[in-house]
């Protein structure tokens, strides 16, 4: 699992005022939790960017004094005009301790569906799981190579590693493959084309059987 190294420095002390002084100096005040003891660390902005900026799932490695610290980014805010980071949370991951985190689904496969000329919508983009850091997995995986036009794939047809728990209901619909407005048309035109082919011929029957009777 990809991971961004970030050094952190402790800080004594708190409040708006110093946090403000902080930013104007391009860093940014933070929180770690998780464990025995909760840290308030300070953060150069721009180590950010591989984190924050990047669609991945990452850890973070945060260094304090020489000590590492593996962590996952819980919760991030952002200045509501600038949007430079204003503050950030990060949990510390424990052995042996079960953790809460948001990852990329991705999808494999080639469905059958969209080479019938259907568009494929992926409907989530990320799920929710749990494990505990010897399970932690960066992306979970849905299989399209079934999925026919008309038809969807829900949470429960994840494919959900060892030691991994999908959080999401299970019912809602991940990805499907929708059947484009031409091919609705031709299959309406060739309902009707069929409709009309089956009076014409009870017609022609009818006339026969009249005849027959004259």
């Amino acid at each position: 699992m990809e991971t961004v190294a970030i050094e952190a420095k402790k800080r004594e002390n708190t409040g708006k005022s110093v946090a403000r002084r902080l930013r104007k100096e391009k860093l940014v005040p933070c929180v770690i939790y998780g464990g025995d003891e909760t840290l308030s660390v300070v953060c150069r902005e721009k180590d950010f960017k591989d984190l924050v900026y990047n669609p991945a799932f990452k850890l973070a490695e945060l260094t304090i004094d020489g000590k590492t610290h593996k962590c996952i980014l819980k919760d991030i805010q952002f200045h509501p005009v600038t949007e430079r980071i204003m503050h950030a949370d990060f949990l510390k991951m424990v052995d042996g301790v079960n953790i809460k985190v948001q990852i990329p689904l991705r999808i494999k496969g080639v469905s059958p569906g969209v080479k019938d000329g259907g568009k494929m919508q992926q409907l989530l983009r990320k799920v929710k799981i749990k494990t505990n850091p010897e399970f932690l997995v960066d992306e979970v995986f849905v299989d399209v190579s079934g999925l026919k036009l008309g038809s969807a794939l829900r949470v429960r047809d994840i494919d959900v590693p060892e030691g991994v728990e999908i959080m999401n209901a299970s019912g809602i619909p991940i990805v499907s493959v929708e059947v484009p407005r031409a091919l609705k048309s031709a299959a309406s035109k060739e309902a009707r084309e069929g409709e009309g082919k089956e009076e014409a011929g009870a017609e022609g029957e009818e006339d026969s059987t009249e005849e027959k009777a004259e």
